[in-house]
């Protein structure tokens, strides 16, 4: 066996060894196990297509290139590239209690070792450590992150964004390049048209994969999870385009990878769509069924009753009804009924505020502050206020929002030089938030100068 062959065999069963020794050394429990693997296979993903990326930037800037050897892919040995993925990719996952800083220098040290002493197999060029450092803040830092987060379940929107660009290089460039250079058409067709043409097809493009990437978004705020399989969301999420489609990523991502193929004249690409469709079908629909079906129960076995897989439905398919509260008397609110209502909502009553119950609301009250002079004039307490709707709950009971948010008392002329009594924050967005507000508001003159005589009192 040559030098080559030897260097080939190395760079592969070297970081295979370690995935090996390091998943021993992993969780202790069967779920830590499996999630960790999971990541593993996430982090590996991500590095096998930002390495893919890289090496195409270094044959454009002469960073580095291969050696013309069997079993090569644009240039880059198979062998080489499923070891460097796994080194930068899937080993990290199984040692999180590293700082990730100390894993990227370490990473760094290895690859500025080893990369000279790989000739004749890699043949660098004169700024080849330029492309390393970009290798590693463009392609291993985000790879670090991404398993580091998933493994441990956490900053779910950045996980879900690095997810999102995954998928999204894998279904729109990395599989239908594979299929173009192992089968038929180029992505010169794509690239010769005019810029006109390709505004459009952006646009386009961007349209057939909104489905997928606000799928990704019902997943992250309204589930708390991802779309990875190891990474699931922890409720049912019937909302956005699943109360349309059960399976709008699967969707988005078959009709992207269909007109990548029609643009780029190429018949493989069709077939790995199809291959894609089939694979979802037969073994990830049987995976994901049984699986929601233990994890959420009833719930998602009623929802699967009138949501299809992959023929959306003309209406959304709602599982609650939600109520509009809009004022009668109010001519700007009942403009909105009246717009509202003529689009025909899917599970939302329009009802009159004037018959919202007065105790369903929390009733916040101003929360009395300290006395304390400024200029040599002394101000008054704040007290409760009393007025129509309000009660004696506390600021307990406020929104989140409005505890936050305390509005300046105001000096009103005649008041003798006191600040009479005013709404906090808290009462103020109590009535602005309340069904009837605009009944309430009619009070509101009463009410002030109600406070201003106990002020001055």
């Amino acid at each position: 066996m040559t030098a080559v062959g030897w260097l080939r065999y190395a760079v592969l069963l070297a970081p295979l060894a370690l995935l090996a020794v390091a998943g021993l050394l992993g969780g202790r429990t069967p779920q830590d196990r499996r999630r960790e693997w999971g990541a593993a296979l996430l982090a590996g993903a991500a590095a096998a297509i930002g390495l893919a990326a890289l090496h195409h930037l270094a044959l454009v800037f002469g960073w580095w290139r291969y050696a013309a050897v069997e079993g090569s892919i644009w240039g880059l040995p198979v062998d080489l590239w499923l070891g460097w993925s796994v080194l930068w990719g899937a080993v990290p996952v199984f040692v999180r209690r590293v700082p990730v800083p100390v894993l990227l220098a370490v990473l760094a040290w290895v690859d500025v070792l080893a990369m000279p002493r790989l000739s004749p197999l890699v043949v660098l060029g004169d700024r080849w450590l330029l492309g390393e450092a970009a290798g590693l803040a463009l392609v291993a830092l985000p790879v670090l992150l991404l398993g580091r987060w998933t493994v441990t379940r956490r900053r779910l929107a950045a996980r879900a964004t690095l997810q999102v660009a995954v998928f999204g290089g894998l279904s729109m460039w990395l599989l239908p390049t594979v299929a173009i250079t192992l089968g038929d058409g180029s992505w010169d067709h794509l690239l010769a048209l005019p810029a006109p043409w390709l505004a459009v097809i952006a646009q386009v493009a961007l349209l057939l994969a909104l489905p997928g990437l606000s799928a990704v978004r019902e997943f992250a705020t309204r589930g708390g999870g991802t779309p990875f399989p190891w990474d699931p969301p922890q409720r049912l999420v019937t909302t956005g385009p699943y109360a349309y489609v059960a399976n709008p990523m699967q969707l988005s991502c078959s009709a992207s990878t269909l007109l990548i193929a029609a643009l780029t004249h190429s018949l493989s690409t069709v077939g790995a769509a199809a291959m894609t469709v089939a694979f979802s079908v037969a073994i990830a629909a049987v995976h994901e069924r049984d699986d929601l079906t233990v994890r959420l129960g009833a719930p998602w076995l009623a929802y699967r009753e009138h949501v299809r897989d992959w023929l959306p439905r003309t209406t959304p398919h709602v599982t609650a009804e939600a109520t509009l509260f809009l004022a009668r008397a109010c001519d700007p609110c009942d403009q909105t009924r009246v717009f509202v209502e003529g689009r025909h909502p899917v599970g939302l009553r329009i009802a009159a505020a004037e018959s919202y119950p007065p105790g369903a609301a929390p009733r916040p009250v101003c929360r009395p502050r300290r006395p304390h002079r400024r200029r040599g004039r002394r101000r008054r307490p704040w007290t409760r206020a009393r007025g129509p709707g309000l009660g004696d709950r506390g600021v307990a009971a406020a929104p989140s929002g409005a505890r936050r948010r305390r509005a300046t008392p105001r000096r009103r002329p005649g008041a003798g030089g006191h600040h009479p009594r005013k709404l906090c924050g808290a009462r103020r967005a109590a009535w602005t938030e309340e069904p009837g507000s605009c009944a309430e508001r009619a009070a509101l003159p009463g009410l002030r100068s109600e406070a201003t005589r106990e002020g001055s009192a």
